[in-house]
Formats: C-alpha cells, sequence, structure tokens
C-alpha cells in the first residue's frame, strides 16, 4: 500500500508558514498623483516575510509604478495547541 502523500500547503503551515496577505498602494508611472491597488497573497514565514521581500524587491526592480505604502495581514493556520501527535486509533465497532 502507498504512503500517504501530505498536502504541500499543510507541510509548509506545519513548518511554520503562514497566510500572508499584502495591500500595496503603488503610484500610476504616468499619472503619479494617483494610487493604484494590489493584493499580493501567498504563504510566508512571520515575522520576516522573506516571499513578501524578494516580491518586493522584484517590484522595485522591473516595475515603473513606485510603491507608496504596503499593509501586511497575517494569519497562522495551525497553531502547537490545535496540532498534536496520534499515537493510536480505536475504534468502537
Amino acid at each position: 500500500m502507498p504512503e500517504p502523500r501530505i498536502d504541500d500547503a499543510f507541510r509548509r503551515q506545519l513548518e511554520g508558514y503562514s497566510l500572508t496577505t499584502a495591500h500595496i498602494l503603488y503610484r500610476m508611472p504616468d499619472r503619479p498623483l494617483l494610487l493604484q491597488s494590489y493584493l499580493w497573497q501567498d504563504y510566508d514565514v512571520a515575522p520576516k516575510f522573506p516571499k513578501l521581500v524578494e516580491f518586493l524587491d522584484f517590484w522595485d526592480r522591473e516595475l515603473d509604478g513606485p510603491i507608496h505604502s504596503v499593509e501586511v495581514a497575517h494569519q497562522k493556520m495551525i497553531a502547537a495547541a490545535e496540532w498534536k501527535r496520534v499515537d493510536g486509533v480505536f475504534r468502537l465497532n
């Protein structure tokens, strides 16, 4: 019987990743007085958020619209108190 495969998103959550959302306001390249909104979402590790920092570095390097502000929200989906190892299964009838 094949070994059960663990979902990649679940495995990453067990490794400390959490769902992270960044609301990015940036200036339009041709109209600098106008702000545009962009939402970015991925699994990342708080509090340093390396994947978000990598994305923002890409933005600065490759895109024309300068970033005005970034708001970050994250939610740890699995905490130590919510998950524990089970050594056995008990069945009734």
